[in-house]
């Protein structure tokens, strides 16, 4: 199949031109004015719109099984509903059961992962430590592909990470050349907070953001940072949500730590007066982890994305519809966490971002595709609009509107956290790997169209870390 996407003007993380962008066998094979191509080619007017790299949502959960229900939205229906908001790519979590193997959790997350729209690829997070933890991380980089492992410092008595099981997963992190992610909120802390709260008779979704405000979280990110200082492994934090564990970010950058930040659009605009409504649907459709924050921790991130310490932009997409959010009813702890946004992250991105001045064009890509691209080690295959990267596109009209609704958005949710919301700015065509998949509106995704995107570990960098890594350990002092 071949596509010829004209009168376009390409729109990348570093440069802004007019182009035609030509894509054959699933690839960017030509980029120019005016390009000849075979007239058996489909034409995709672009006028008066952008070509720019589809969108990678580096951080999804598709069909999670958490606080004993499972996450309405499968792999398919989660994917299909991304391209219809311009994103290619996701990368979901593998996250084993406390004592489940590595491998055996992989291989289910995979198996169910079969049926995605878009390409994907995966996070592996270390929910307790053993030999055999140890033994099956070194598999999972060597010969699945996988280059990142999550930590969740969140979640006592079920996937917490405490500092033991840190040190031990950062230190085979930095060996295998993975990067070692983090979910930072300090577990023990909510878990103390939880009962108070309860203890007092405060059982709603308000009881939600009291019981992790913001320090909890600065706390964690600051801990999990130095450990990694320590062990001289870069880090990247997720979904950062306030000030706090963005000052913590912005510190050790300053300071030559290899730190990364990613945000949640979700966290950029909405704010935490929505646990205060009288309507426990709505309140407990935003019950999310970390919780979304005051007006003026949302500033500080828009400075921290156009400051650079933020890198990346996602949604924790990771969907719980009514009936399932009501198992908290009477207990705010038992409310499961998740949002969904997969489909509207790009446009509110556009919309809350380029439109008022806060993103440039050029920054709008970098933080919504080709960022996370370079970080988690895909670029330029994923992320550019190259010859040789993969035809992962979207075509943006700037000038086009929707009015956001659970009414009509693709993802398999009875709730949309944006709701009601207009947006200027649109996808108007996606490819992926050169099949286009959403035109004008007509959604035409296929089911395990999508493929499994291997990540190389970032073995130069890495070697030379971990042989610094080597150097600072103290030497022993001989007795006698």
């Amino acid at each position: 199949m071949s596509i010829v996407i004209r009168g376009g003007t390409v729109v990348t993380a570093e440069q802004t031109y007019s182009a035609d962008v030509y894509c054959e066998n699933g690839k960017i094979v030509a980029i120019g004015e005016n390009l000849e191509v075979p007239s058996s080619a489909e034409v995709i007017d672009a006028t008066g719109q952008y070509i720019m790299p589809g969108g990678i949502d580096p951080h999804t959960h598709m069909q999670l099984p958490f606080m004993g229900t499972v996450a309405s939205e499968d792999f398919y229906t989660g994917t299909a509903a991304g391209l219809a908001g311009g994103n290619t790519s996701i990368i979901d979590f593998v996250i084993p059961a406390p004592q489940q193997p590595l491998m055996e959790a992989y291989k289910q997350w995979r198996e169910w992962s079969e049926k995605s729209a878009a390409d994907y690829g995966f996070h592996v997070a270390v929910t307790w430590w053993s030999e055999g933890v140890k033994e099956d991380m070194a598999t999972l980089v060597r010969d699945h592909g996988i280059n990142s492992f999550k930590h969740f410092m969140a979640y006592k008595n079920a996937i917490m990470a405490d500092d033991e099981i840190l040190v031990n997963s950062f230190e085979q992190c930095v060996k295998l050349g993975a990067m070692a992610t983090v979910h930072a909120e300090n577990g023990e802390l909510v878990f103390q907070l939880q009962k108070q709260l309860l203890a007092q008779g405060i059982t709603g979704p308000e009881g939600h953001p009291l019981s992790r405000p913001p320090i909890v979280e600065g706390e964690a990110a600051n801990r999990a940072i130095q450990i990694a200082q320590v062990m001289n492994v870069p880090i990247y934090i997720v979904h950062v949500s306030c000030k706090d564990s963005l000052d913590a970010i912005t510190r050790a950058r300053s300071e030559g730590q290899r730190v990364y930040g990613e945000c949640l659009a979700g966290h950029l605009v909405i704010d935490e007066s929505v646990y205060r409504s009288d309507d426990f649907e709505f309140a407990a459709a935003h019950v999310m982890s970390p919780p979304f924050r005051s007006k003026e921790h949302q500033a500080a991130l828009w400075k921290g994305l156009q400051g650079g310490n933020l890198q990346t932009t996602a949604t924790d997409h990771c969907c719980f519809c009514a009936p399932q959010k009501a198992a908290g009813k009477d207990n705010f702890t038992l409310i499961p966490n998740g949002t969904a946004g997969i489909e509207d992250r790009m446009a509110i991105m556009w919309d809350a971002g380029v439109n008022t001045g806060k993103l440039t064009m050029n920054e709008f890509v970098a933080v919504t595709s080709s960022n996370a691209a370079k970080i988690f080690n895909i670029y330029p295959q994923k992320g550019a609009i190259a010859v040789g990267s993969d035809a992962d596109i979207v075509v943006w009209d700037p000038a086009g509107t929707r009015t956001i609704s659970a009414a009509t958005h693709h993802q398999n949710i009875d709730f949309n956290i944006f709701e009601g919301r207009k947006v200027t700015g649109v996808p108007t065509n996606t490819l992926s790997r050169g099949n286009l998949v959403y035109k004008e509106g007509d959604l035409r995704a296929v089911k395990g169209a999508g493929k499994y995107v291997k990540r190389k570990p970032f073995s130069p960098v890495f070697a030379a870390m971990a042989k610094q890594a080597e150097i600072n350990k103290p030497t022993p002092v001989p007795r006698g």
